[in-house]
Parts: structure tokens; C-alpha cells; sequence
């Protein structure tokens, strides 16, 4: 049976537009901070990695960022309405999991705070039968250790597993572990029904 790995930001889930996520549009508006300050200490390659994988706490990074940056700001009320602004499901894709005859699930490079309010809050956790957060997992796509811990999990043969995700280097990463892979960008996404009738 084909293990569909769905991913979640930009595909299950509508909130970057041209490489941009749309909840920060209204950041500056709403709390005084700019996208791009927030961004450089945050998204940091080193920084964000290991909050990725779970090594460092989104919550503690953001609350040393807004002290230092003289925002009288507590964490966790920010990390609610970054998560709640950037809730905006798909509702085109999201049909495509009720596709019988398919093992669904969630590979997503998300932290585990995100990942639970993706799970709970946004109520995916019922919509597919496992989510698999970078976070938890302590492996990042592309890592080839991320797809190694869903086929461990899955006890399936790589060539049954197919990721769908906006990311080229991640489908790419896939497809050299010997899975299938669906790039999901603006101009691809009219071909995915077609895509995901030929598997069978």
C-alpha cells in the first residue's frame, strides 16, 4: 500500500505565497516587530536547524530574542498568534486525504511546540494516521535519517513511500532514498489529482 507523506507548510497547509509567509504581513502592525530583525535571529541557518530538530526551544530562542530586542513581549502569547495567523489549511488539498486505499501521513520540518498545534489545535492529528515533526524525531528533511525513521515506522519498502512537498531539494532527497516524489509549487498543483490517480 502506498504511504503518502504529505507535507505541511505549503502544501497541506496555504500560508507561503511566492516564498513569503503570510502571517508576518501584519506583524510590525500588530506588535511593533519587524519581519526581517525577528527573521535574522530566528531563521540564523545554525539556530534554526537545531530548533528544527528539536535541540533548541522555539519558545526560549524567541523570548531571548524579543528581551534583547526591547520587546515587551511575553513568548508564549507571540507563539499563539504566529501559530493562529499561520492556520490557513488548504482546503483544495486537503480533500485529496480521503483517498482510500493509501496510508496518509504528515512529514513536516516543524518543531515540537508547532507540531502539537498542528496535531491538536488545528485538529490534523485525526486527518491522517501519524505526523512526523522534525522536532520530534530529531531529524530534519533532507536528511536521508528522516525518511529512514518514517519507512522504519512504516515497515514498507522505500519504493512504496511518496512525498509531496514544496521544496525541490526535499523531492529530490526523496527520490535518491528510492521514493516517488510530487514537487507541489502554484503552476504544479492543477497536476496533483492526476498525479495521485497514476499510483495506483
Amino acid at each position: 500500500m502506498t504511504v503518502l507523506v504529505w507535507d505541511f507548510d505549503g502544501v497541506l497547509n496555504a500560508n507561503i505565497r511566492k516564498g513569503r509567509f503570510l502571517w508576518a504581513d501584519t506583524l510590525y502592525a500588530d506588535w511593533g516587530i519587524r519581519t526581517e530583525a525577528l527573521a535574522g535571529h530566528l531563521f540564523h541557518p545554525d539556530r534554526i536547524g537545531r530548533i528544527m530538530r528539536g535541540q533548541s526551544d522555539l519558545r526560549d530562542e524567541l523570548q531571548t530574542w524579543l528581551s534583547q530586542a526591547g520587546h515587551d513581549a511575553d513568548a508564549d502569547a507571540f507563539l499563539a498568534y504566529w501559530f493562529a495567523k499561520d492556520a490557513l489549511p488548504d482546503r483544495q488539498v486537503l480533500q485529496h486525504l480521503h483517498r482510500s486505499g493509501m496510508r496518509h501521513v504528515i512529514g513536516t520540518n516543524n518543531e515540537p511546540r508547532r507540531a502539537a498545534y498542528i496535531e491538536q489545535e488545528m485538529g490534523f492529528g485525526a486527518l491522517v494516521e501519524h505526523i512526523f515533526a522534525s522536532g520530534r524525531i530529531g531529524h530534519a528533511k533532507p536528511d536521508s535519517a528522516y525518511f529512514n525513521h518514517i519507512e522504519a515506522w512504516s515497515g514498507a519498502p522505500a519504493a512504496t513511500h511518496v512525498l509531496i512537498d514544496d521544496t525541490r531539494r526535499n523531492v529530490d532527497a526523496a527520490q535518491d532514498q528510492g521514493w516517488r516524489g510530487f514537487h507541489f509549487t502554484d503552476e504544479t498543483r492543477a497536476n496533483l489529482p492526476a498525479f495521485l490517480d497514476g499510483l495506483g
